[in-house]
């Protein structure tokens, strides 16, 4: 017989309460009352950038209370029935129990993503490390397990450049992921990803150690200046490589950009012209700028340490380990799972929940 849950914490809307659900939906208001009124609105990206993401925060914010009050009324409703003997209803307020949990642990988790880019999308890079085709194999599981994790959130993912491996896997990919917080989620991810399994192309069935390095950064806003002088800037045409149509591959579409003050390099080869693929350049390249020089400052500030070290033993933050035994653990933070096949499928948030409540700064 199923355990009788306790009774949910009660959910305060009042102002000033748990969620202040009046004041953020008079500021909702507000704010759509505002771009009603204002017939030139969409026509200044640096005045109306900042508003449409405070008015995604509030909205989002609204979204989640509003689940997690139905679902509260529902356990309500199931924990009164269930007290008149009826096994299926409180089997339905444990389920409902569970929900209204991990509703309020995502809350929870949310509450930390206050940084100025967390709302933003992000841009994500996965390179191979030392092990040659075994990491080039390494880099498109990762690349796998992202893009699981993207389709579990019900976000969108756009590739930017893919370098295939000579025999297997992938040397390197740059793409973008776009949703609410994603940058917020992902950036957690950034470091190497160390991998221990029996080789599948080792034909004496050897235990092999991979590597692979993942960095993050933010999708930069229109309304952030990042100063780019023209001459300093390397750029370099060719054709794409691997499929992507007649005109991609006959033509010198793709497009590689070198800043050479910093030595970043970004290239895009997805899309058909030139120009298309000039413009996701530069707006990788702002992205990897901007987020160069936030490092340098927490870095100066003592906040965190580089996670950007070299692609082999004793540098990763998190191990995937599929032989002798089952077990993905992130070294930052001990939290661990057996289930690897999970894991390696998409479902990464409990690490990347873990990550974030123990980098949390105190209050």
């Amino acid at each position: 017989m199923p355990t009788k849950p306790r009774k949910p914490t009660r959910l305060t809307t009042e102002s000033g309460g748990f969620f202040d659900i009046p004041g953020k939906r008079e500021k909702l208001k507000g704010i759509d009352d505002k771009v009603n009124a204002d017939p030139n609105f969409w026509n200044d990206p640096e005045k109306s950038a900042p508003v449409l993401k405070e008015k995604k925060v509030l909205e989002l914010a609204l979204q989640r209370a509003d689940k997690l009050t139905t679902t509260r009324d529902d356990l309500a409703a199931a924990l009164e029935l269930a007290a008149e003997g009826d096994d299926d209803y409180l089997s339905e307020a444990n389920s409902l129990f569970q929900e209204l949990t991990t509703e309020l642990q995502a809350l929870e988790v949310q509450s930390l993503l206050g940084g100025q880019m967390d709302l933003n999308d992000a841009v994500v890079t996965i390179n191979s490390g030392a092990g040659g085709t075994e990491s080039q194999d390494w880099v498109s599981i990762l690349f796998r397990m992202y893009l699981r994790y993207a389709e579990r959130k019900g976000w969108t993912t756009e590739i930017y450049d893919m370098l295939p491996g000579e025999e297997a896997g992938i040397k390197n990919v740059t793409f973008t992921v776009g949703g609410p917080y994603a940058f917020g989620m992902l950036k957690s991810e950034s470091g190497v990803h160390r991998l221990v399994r029996i080789s599948p192309f080792d034909s004496n069935a050897r235990r092999h150690t991979s590597f692979a390095s993942v960095f993050v950064s933010p999708v930069v806003d229109d309304n952030i200046e990042i100063e780019i002088n023209p001459a300093d800037l390397r750029v370099d045409t060719y054709r794409a490589s691997g499929a992507g149509g007649q005109h991609v591959n006959k033509t010198e579409s793709a497009v590689r950009i070198t800043h050479i003050p910093t030595g970043v390099v970004v290239a895009s080869q997805t899309q058909r012209s030139q120009h298309q693929n000039r413009d996701n350049c530069m707006k990788l390249l702002r992205s990897a700028l901007y987020e160069r020089e936030m490092e340098k400052r927490r870095k100066a500030q003592g906040d965190v340490e580089a996670a950007k070290s070299d692609i082999s033993f004793g540098s990763q933050i998190r191990n995937y380990v599929l032989h002798p035994y089952q077990l993905v653990k992130d070294v930052r933070t001990d939290h661990e799972t057996s289930d690897s096949g999970g894991v390696l499928d998409g479902d990464i948030e409990p690490f990347i929940n873990s990550y974030l409540v123990a980098t949390r700064k105190p209050s």
